[in-house]
């Protein structure tokens, strides 16, 4: 049971997320802040996991890195292969696959990377034993994550709040932005996380532009959305409280999206 209940988890996952090339053009300047955080440099193995369109995977292999990159959604896997034949970087390994287990022997990268992706995968645990099975001793785990207490955290508590509990597992992605969290489950086979900052600025004309955008591209948004097709009132309803939502975060017409990045080294 439980296992039909996880597989039916990621297949909803794999769909949701089919929709979100379009967003992601926005994440490249945070691919940069992300592959510099990580010191990644020429000759390395790299893994970015829950890849995405590629933006962290194709940064990184433009300075040399020897890449692989995964994700769950063969949609987004397609764009990236497009974007990196456009970069000129053909040379990276890309797999459809699971966070939760890493298709790759043991002690296999120098670095592993997740931009916004392994912290969707309803097990936490399970996914910070696989990356540091396939890190090499004092490989490095380096990502960025949404925070809790800011807007990407606030929207995934509002959808989580609306989503159907027969249907969804409740993963919170956004505890991976928590660093009390992230020390916790990384203790006893990573040294202690050192953190860092940034904001991801969106243009956005006014917050019910940001609203649509996210409505079209935003996985757990677009899905709840069309569960509530049927029911008009509650959707104008949860539009009402996404615009609020947004509102403080639209400046000048850019939404500012904070994140967190945090990087460890295997325990030696």
């Amino acid at each position: 049971m439980v296992t039909d209940t996880l597989e039916l988890f990621k297949q909803q996952q794999r769909d949701m997320w089919s929709s979100f090339a379009p967003s992601a053009i926005f994440t490249t300047p945070v691919a940069a802040n992300l592959v510099g955080f990580a010191g990644i440099s020429s000759g390395q193995r790299v893994l970015d996991v829950g890849t995405g369109t590629g933006v962290v995977a194709i940064t990184a292999a433009r300075l040399g890195a020897h890449v692989c990159a995964l994700d769950l959604t063969p949609e987004l896997l397609e764009q990236a292969k497009e974007d990196a034949a456009i970069a000129g970087q053909q040379n990276i390994e890309w797999i459809e696959g699971d966070a939760e287990n890493l298709p790759y022997p043991e002690n296999s990268f120098d670095i592993v990377v997740s931009q916004f992706g392994h912290m969707f995968a309803p097990r936490a645990d399970r996914v910070v034993q696989e990356i540091y099975r396939v890190l090499k001793p004092e490989g490095l785990f380096a990502f960025a994550s949404w925070p809790p207490e800011h807007l990407m955290g606030r929207v995934f508590a509002l959808v989580d709040s609306y989503a159907d509990s027969a249907t969804f597992i409740t993963s919170s992605p956004e505890l991976w932005g928590d660093p009390h969290v992230i020390i916790k489950r990384m203790e006893n086979i990573f040294e202690m996380p050192f953190f860092e900052r940034g904001v991801m600025l969106t243009p956005a004309l006014s917050k019910s532009h940001r609203r649509l955008a996210f409505e079209r591209s935003f996985g757990p948004l677009r899905q709840v959305m069309q569960s509530l097709a049927s029911d008009p009132e509650k959707l104008t309803r949860l539009r009402e409280v996404m615009e609020n939502l947004i509102e403080p975060y639209c400046i000048n017409n850019q939404c500012h999206q904070s994140y967190l990045m945090s990087r460890a080294r295997v325990l030696k």
